[in-house]
C-alpha cells in the first residue's frame, strides 16, 4: 500500500468520527419527534432515495422490519411503475437526499401527497424542493467526505445511517417493543441463538 493510501485511512477514519460527533448539533428534537410519532402509527412506511443515500434507505427499512413497523424500500425507477402502490392514505414515505434536489424522488412525493400519506425527508439542505414539499425534515449534517476530492458519499452516508439509526432506538422505546418480539421474528444466526436460549 502506498504511504498516501495509508494517510487516507487515517483521515478516514477521523473524517467520520467527527461527522458524527457533529451530526446530532443539527438534530431539531421537535422535528424528530414529530417523525417518531408518525412513523410509530404508521401502518406501512416507503423509503427512497438514490445511490448512497438508497442504501441507507435500504437499511433503514429492514430496520424497521426488525421492530416489527411493516416497511419497504421503494426503489426510484420502481417507485413510477407502480411500486408506489405500498403506499396508501396516512402511511409515511421517508426520503434521503443530501442535497435535497434528486430528481428521481419528486414524482414519488407527488404521488405520496395525493394518496394523503405523510411525506418526512433527510437532507441538509432545508430550502430545498424536498424539504419544502416534506411535512417534516429532520437536517442531516455533513462535513467534507473522505477523499480527496470530496465528492464520494462516505460521512453523508456515515451520518444518514446514523440519524436511522437513532430514529430506530427511538421508536422502540415509543413503540414498547420487547426483546421477546425479537426472538421470535430473529431466530436465525447467532443473534437468533443467543435470543432463544
Amino acid at each position: 500500500m502506498k504511504a498516501i493510501a495509508w494517510e487516507y485511512v487515517q483521515k478516514s477514519f477521523k473524517i467520520e468520527s467527527d461527522a458524527i460527533k457533529n451530526a446530532f448539533s443539527a438534530i431539531d428534537q421537535d422535528a424528530f419527534s414529530k417523525a417518531v410519532d408518525l412513523i410509530a402509527h404508521a401502518e406501512r412506511v416507503g423509503t427512497s432515495g438514490c445511490g448512497h443515500s438508497g442504501i441507507a434507505c435500504m437499511h433503514f427499512a429492514h430496520s424497521l422490519c426488525c421492530i416489527e413497523i411493516p416497511s419497504r424500500f421503494i426503489s426510484p425507477a420502481e417507485a413510477v411503475h407502480g411500486a408506489a402502490g405500498f403506499i396508501k392514505a396516512n402511511d409515511v414515505m421517508v426520503f434521503a437526499s443530501r442535497g435535497g434536489k434528486t430528481a428521481e424522488l419528486f414524482p414519488i412525493l407527488d404521488i405520496v401527497k395525493e394518496k394523503g400519506a405523510h411525506a418526512i425527508s433527510v437532507t441538509e439542505n432545508l430550502d430545498s424542493p424536498l424539504a419544502h414539499k416534506s411535512d417534516i425534515v429532520i437536517k442531516m449534517l455533513v462535513g467534507p467526505e473522505n477523499d480527496r476530492y470530496n465528492s464520494q458519499g462516505t460521512s453523508s452516508f456515515v451520518v444518514l445511517s446514523a440519524i436511522f439509526d437513532a430514529l430506530q432506538v427511538a421508536l422502540l422505546e415509543e413503540t414498547g417493543f420487547k426483546n421477546e418480539q425479537f426472538a421470535l421474528i430473529h431466530p436465525g444466526g447467532a443473534v437468533g441463538e443467543r435470543l432463544n436460549n
